[in-house]
């Protein structure tokens, strides 16, 4: 995904493909690569697909909340001039997606969520990240997934690395407290636009009650479960996680 990086002023994002406008959000502990086979897939088959970079450790920190990045995104997208976008997000990327429709509906003809946040998650236990501890670090990263393989040792730096800055534990914390303080469950029953809901049977971080949760709140979703799968079903399943998503959009003419 490194050769279809772009750094245009504040965006980072990688782009590939032409045709409808689809934005992947990636999640907390995310990075655009847990993306790279659906980008892969989609920006082959119609569509024009865009991963930008989220500003989750350089925003100010009374500024670094769910709301300033919708606010981010919402700049993203009248920068690049596009309309009618889809939104495709993860955990957090989740949240923003439904946030961001909360307040820019014009915007958006399609919502794609999958182990996102926004209405319950468990992304750290009831333990504060404990800095310096791997083997914490480790056991936590391996719980997002089924398959504990998935948690490679890089993945798991990443995580460590995140943890052990004071900077960006701090805003990670901040992020985290912001995400509960915006429950949508009150604001979905207003969202007409069609949503995938696609979710991992074994996901302990947003459990299958919230996929649940969703289908039910959102008047136009359509649920697809992944078996012997974890919170992040585009990493742990990403043939199927593709294949059910194209057959979606066939199904909805997107």
């Amino acid at each position: 995904m490194t050769d279809f990086l772009k750094t245009e002023g504040k965006y980072t994002y990688a782009e590939a493909g032409e045709g409808k406008a689809i934005i992947v959000l990636h999640g907390l502990m995310g990075a655009l690569s847990n993306f790279d086979a659906t980008f892969k897939h989609f920006s082959k088959r119609g569509y024009k697909v865009l991963i930008p970079e989220l500003p989750l450790y350089t925003l100010p920190i009374l500024k670094t909340n769910v709301k300033n990045l919708a606010k981010f995104l919402h700049d993203f997208i009248e920068y690049k001039n596009l309309k009618d976008v889809v939104l495709l997000g993860n955990s957090l990327g989740g949240h923003i997606a439904l946030y961001y429709i909360k307040h820019y509906p014009q915007d958006v003809s399609a919502l794609v969520l999958t182990g996102s946040s926004g209405l319950y998650e468990n992304s750290m236990g009831n333990n504060y990240p404990r800095r310096g501890d791997k083997e914490f670090v480790r056991n936590k990263t391996q719980e997002v997934f089924y398959d504990k393989s998935i948690a490679t040792e890089e993945l798991v730096d990443q995580v460590y690395d995140v943890i052990n800055d004071r900077n960006t534990l701090v805003k990670t914390l901040a992020i985290a407290k912001s995400a509960v303080r915006h429950n949508m469950a009150n604001d979905l029953p207003n969202m007409k636009q069609p949503t995938c809901i696609i979710w991992g049977k074994n996901d302990t971080v947003t459990p299958p009650e919230v996929a649940e949760d969703f289908h039910k709140l959102l008047p136009d979703s359509d649920l697809y479960w992944i078996d012997k799968c974890g919170h992040a079903a585009m990493m742990e399943h990403p043939e199927e996680f593709n294949e059910v998503l194209e057959d979606w959009f066939k199904k909805r003419n997107l």
